[in-house]
């Protein structure tokens, strides 16, 4: 029997679950589920690997949690989005990121814009392009969670657009230093070349300290200064979400939805900025918040199963890779000319 599931079910859907669990779900199948899981929690598998896991896995043998995972994996992503904010400290990304700012803005604008009118010549569903353009735009996976659970995109659709999106940040992480080289680049034009065009934090920082620690720590300043776009284009995103439902539906009038998690993000951002003691703890709480989201990775994975696939065809990353060369012969162009 096949459960639909939405955000204002999971309590019931829980209940449900817990009913129906008996010692008859501890077979082989489960039991290689649950040993993958685990192994997402060690430092020996990265996020693209824990993604490709959790979509390999379902594709073979098919998810035997596919509620419990549908849920966990949706709070799991809000939480390690909260924990992203400890890593902001909002008085040195403003001003070592100051060069990278408005560059920063215009090239966010300029993706959602073309990342729209790409969805409409592709003909791609409004959420799965949203959540391509968030990721590009952004700052790569934790930019698609964060917009996810706002817009409650499925999780086919979270799976596309992290696997889009993760495809083209890897490639990046290994091409973007290699036109750097050979263009000549400066470490603080690359750093902020390199905070822009690639979409990870964790690709930008390996890119960028091959150009030396100049060109680091202004790639990690402009990446973590984009990082802050999380919370004005969530709350946009919650809104066109809102006026999306009342536009189909006059008679029904749901509750405004308060996205909880992005106001937590701000809060641990600002105790970052304001509290110095807090920096100890910051290494292990990205610790923390990178392995919570490498499990989750493994989880919305599993959520890609082969009925998915056949309705996904080339469309969206086709949008993701006109996205990526977009912002990032843009974003070049522009460092070129700006920085020094």
């Amino acid at each position: 029997m096949k459960l639909k599931v939405s955000s204002q079910e999971d309590a019931k859907k829980w209940l449900q679950l817990k009913s129906k669990l008996s010692f008859r779900w501890l077979n082989w199948r489960s039991l290689m589920f649950l040993s993958l899981a685990g192994g997402c929690l060690t430092h020996w598998v990265s996020s693209p690997a824990a993604l490709s896991l959790g979509i390999l896995f379902t594709l073979t043998l098919e998810n035997p949690f596919p509620l419990a995972t549908k849920i966990v994996a949706k709070y799991l992503l809000q939480i390690c989005v909260v924990l992203l904010g400890f890593s902001l400290n909002l008085t040195i990304v403003l001003q070592a990121g100051s060069q990278g700012v408005f560059l920063g803005a215009g090239s966010i604008g300029a993706t959602f814009l073309l990342g729209n009118q790409l969805r409409k010549w592709l003909k791609i569903p409004a959420q799965t392009s949203c959540l391509i353009s968030a990721g590009t735009a952004i700052c790569g996976g934790s930019a698609i969670a964060a917009i996810s659970s706002v817009i409650n995109a499925a999780e086919s659709e979270i799976s596309i657009a992290m696997g889009t999106v993760f495809v083209l940040n890897a490639i990046a992480l290994y091409l973007l230093p290699a036109f750097g080289h050979a263009l000549h680049l400066t470490p603080t034009q690359f750093g902020t070349w390199a905070g822009v065009a690639i979409h990870d934090v964790s690709s930008v920082v390996g890119a960028a300290s091959q150009f030396g620690l100049s060109a680091l720590e202004t790639a990690t300043a402009v990446k973590l200064s984009r990082s802050l776009w999380i919370i004005p284009i969530s709350l946009s995103a919650l809104r066109l979400s809102q006026q999306s439902q009342l536009s189909t539906s006059n008679s029904q009038r749901s509750a405004i939805q308060i996205p909880w998690f992005i106001g937590l993000f701000l809060l641990a951002a600002i105790l970052r900025s304001w509290i110095p003691e807090i920096a100890v703890v910051v290494p292990t709480i990205k610790q923390i918040s990178t392995t919570g989201f490498t499990l989750t990775l493994f989880l919305i994975g599993t959520g890609l199963s082969r009925q998915t696939l056949k309705s996904v065809g080339l469309k969206p990353m086709l949008e993701g890779v006109l996205l990526w060369v977009f912002i990032s012969t843009s974003s070049l162009w522009l460092t070129l000319h700006l920085v020094h």
